[in-house]
């Protein structure tokens, strides 16, 4: 009785918790690309200007990628935890290792702020220097290209994975795999593309909490034997 009682429980807490940090994950991260896109050119080579004028701005966004980081890693372990024995190892090989792939990809985010620190220290000289140029490059290939990439490969394994599991409904996985098509072929110059991906991960968020919120699973309306 106390297994079953904690099993429900638990079933109860996993899917809320999955919403909650999906939903902590896509403002955080539509935040950031919101501070970024409104303050810097979407222009690997880029002069500065920003530094000028934005910095403060970007160093916020900058501090906020690492909440975002941890809510999101937070999101795939419980959305693991909802899968249990259903989980099919191969999506879930892709799905766990994309999703790390697309975290390692928030590096980019300390090239960032060595572009500030480096410019409050010598703002002439680094302007000036081939070092700029290579770090504001390198931020806009990491982000625009591979970050993009990575997350539409964790969108096609989680989609596969949530119409064999049920995980969440059809509609919204066949939502992504348009979402991650898109992401896979656009080229690199497209802005604001990878905001679709946190809104993508809020609209499964905010499904599962409702569904969470309907009700407890049937097995808590029925005790053994009945």
């Amino acid at each position: 009785m106390n297994q079953q009682a904690d099993l429900i429980r638990a079933r109860l807490k996993t899917p809320r918790a999955a919403a909650i940090a999906g939903i902590l994950f896509s403002v955080l991260l539509i935040a950031v690309l919101l501070l970024f896109r409104l303050s810097v050119r979407a222009d690997p080579l880029e002069a500065g200007a920003w530094l000028k004028t934005s910095s403060k701005t970007i160093a916020l966004a900058l501090n906020l990628v690492p909440f975002a980081g941890i809510a999101f890693l937070w999101f795939i372990g419980v959305l693991r935890d909802r899968l249990g024995e259903l989980e099919d190892r191969f999506f879930a090989t892709v799905f766990f290792g994309s999703g790390l792939l697309f975290l390692a990809m928030f590096a980019s985010a300390a090239l960032g702020g060595g572009i500030i620190i480096a410019y409050a220290a010598k703002p002439t000289e680094l302007l000036s220097s081939p070092t700029f140029t290579f770090a504001r490059a390198a931020t806009y290939e990491v982000m625009n290209l591979y970050a993009v990439k990575m997350a539409a490969v964790f969108m096609i394994s989680t989609c596969t994975l949530a119409i064999r599991t049920g995980v969440f409904a059809r509609w919204i996985a066949f939502l992504g795999y348009a979402f991650a098509l898109f992401l896979l072929l656009s080229g690199r110059y497209i802005e604001w593309i990878l905001m679709l991906f946190p809104m993508w991960v809020l609209l499964i968020s905010i499904y599962i909490l409702i569904d969470n919120l309907r009700g407890p699973p049937q097995a808590a309306a029925t005790s053994p034997g009945t």
